[in-house]
């Protein structure tokens, strides 16, 4: 196991690498709707792509997660198979809508997978982003 702050380093060099591997502007926190951003993510056992709805306001929330719901269909043939959830549970106990793909047998802990991971996330969230910038018109008419 690594102490804390190995387990820190680990993860800063993690994410340097993958910046440093893959250095383009992701789309992310910039979709011009509040609290609606792209997510990656990556711990101990598995790597993940994410959009999190995030509005305090739950209709708000529940209009723009049903208008991904609507379109569930042509998602899944740009980006293959992910989990939706329309009241995702945070840690902190907050409740968010979240749309996700996983890759397990990752870890930012071992260097040997860390190919692997940056691949599915360069993979799967350019297919996200691009479904999204198709699609946005549509999504933003809340």
């Amino acid at each position: 196991m690594f102490s804390k702050q190995e387990a820190a380093q680990l993860k800063k060099e993690f994410w340097t690498a993958f910046g440093k591997a893959f250095p383009r502007k992701w789309l992310l926190y910039d979709t011009k709707i509040k609290d609606f951003s792209f997510k990656f993510s990556a711990d101990n056992k598995k790597a993940e792509v994410s959009l999190d709805i995030e509005m305090k306001d739950e209709l708000f929330r529940n209009a723009y997660f049903e208008k991904i719901q609507s379109l569930e269909d042509l998602l899944r043939d740009e980006i293959g198979d992910f989990e939706m959830d329309e009241h995702f549970v945070l840690e902190n106990g907050k409740v968010i809508s979240r749309i996700w793909l996983t890759k397990t047998g990752v870890s930012v802990f071992n260097k040997q997978t860390w190919t692997h991971t940056f691949e599915f996330f360069v993979e799967k969230m350019t297919a996200f982003e691009m479904f999204f910038y198709e699609y946005e018109d549509f999504i933003k008419d809340v």
